[in-house]
């Protein structure tokens, strides 16, 4: 699953980080616009941008916000591992793929997992029989995000109160209420898009077998009802942010739409949820130093008296970050397509549990 080391570098230059951000911001203009936006030549866009891709210090994810027909549960899975497993149980793990991300973080848990199930049975099957099973797990805990208020498609590398360049391409992109749903009948073209979503109308066609205007037709709806996430990333270890930290927060409920509303424009969250535990909140941020933390974390709680930081965790290793599988710096190694979960591994151990449940009366 994992490759060779790639080569070593420190820092993005300047155009790199304006490239980045451009994509983040229209992340399938093509290079024409691309290049405008930067004041280059197309062609010194793409090459820039391949440059990138290829040594795994930036890339693109592609996902829908929903399914017709399919309701989708996001839960934060918290593992503690035996001594000495710890990775094995991060690798494994890392290739189910419903898995979103796998992060090895400091604290009172080993890996924190975020997960899209279809539903609560299917989450407590996955958590119980095929999480609680392995060898390598000595416990876990689960929370379900009852309300995602922004995540990692809305951080952008550039400051937003930077002055708009010239010529700057942009487009709608997050996690807003209102969002259309893929319909059953566009599942294909999202699977091909994931692979690679900056790819032409033509080797979508290809691809999926449609024609060029299905594809084309299909594309616009997808797009205009904002019916995907596109995310293009960068390795956080050049980035400028190289530290990243979660905090699990409490505050009353009557407050948190207030909390919320303010954490999620701060600079440097990646993640705002309401979770279904005690600790109501989980906040995700990138800093630029672990220095940072007791600053950020008494910015963040300043205006809010009633907010309480309950823990936090750096993390050490993000072993898997949207589907990509990431190095301990941050620089993307390969991917696992995002899909729903094969439930038929466990199907003899659900049997076998309905019918002890069952007893003598089955």
């Amino acid at each position: 699953m994992f490759i060779d080391r790639l080569p070593e570098t420190t820092v993005l230059d300047e155009l790199d980080v304006r490239l980045v951000s451009v994509l983040q911001g229209s992340p399938r203009a093509d290079w024409k616009q691309v290049g405008a936006a930067l004041e280059v030549d197309p062609s010194t866009a793409a090459r820039r941008w391949g440059r990138l891709s290829a040594a795994g210090h930036a890339w693109f994810s592609c996902y829908p916000v929903s399914i017709e027909g399919l309701p989708l549960i996001v839960a934060f899975i918290e593992i503690d591992c035996v001594p000495g497993r710890l990775y094995e149980v991060a690798a494994e793990l890392a290739a189910d793929p419903h898995v979103f991300t796998v992060e090895h973080v400091t604290g009172g848990r080993d890996l924190v997992l975020t997960c899209v199930f279809g539903s609560l049975a299917e989450l407590a099957r996955y958590t119980g029989m095929r999480v609680g099973a392995l060898p390598g797990v000595a416990a876990g805990r689960t929370q379900i995000a009852t309300a995602l208020h922004t995540e990692g498609s809305r951080w952008r590398l550039d400051r937003p109160a930077a002055a708009p360049r010239r010529g700057a391409v942009r487009v709608a992109v997050g996690a807003e209420p209102g969002r259309s749903a893929v319909r059953r009948e566009e599942q294909g073209l999202v699977r091909a898009l994931a692979d690679d979503a900056r790819q032409s109308v033509a080797d979508l066609a290809r691809r999926t077998g449609l024609s060029p205007t299905t594809v084309r037709r299909r594309l616009r709806r997808l797009e205009e009802s904002r019916a995907l996430v596109f995310r293009c990333e960068v390795a956080r270890g050049l980035s400028g942010w190289p530290v990243s930290v979660s905090l699990w927060c409490a505050a009353p409920p009557a407050e948190t739409a207030r909390i919320t509303a303010h954490v999620s424009a701060m600079r440097e969250i990646r993640l705002c949820a309401s979770l279904s535990g005690p600790h109501n909140l989980l906040f995700a941020a990138w800093l630029r130093s672990i220095d940072d933390l007791h600053a950020f974390e008494s910015r963040l709680v300043a205006p809010f008296p009633e907010l309480t930081v309950a823990d936090r965790a750096v993390t050490l290793w993000p072993v898997k970050l949207a589907g990509h599988l990431l190095d301990p710096s941050g620089r993307r190694l390969g991917s696992v397509p995002l899909g729903r979960w094969d439930e038929s591994a466990v199907a003899a151990q659900e049997s076998e549990l309905l019918g002890r449940l069952l007893g003598p009366r089955g």
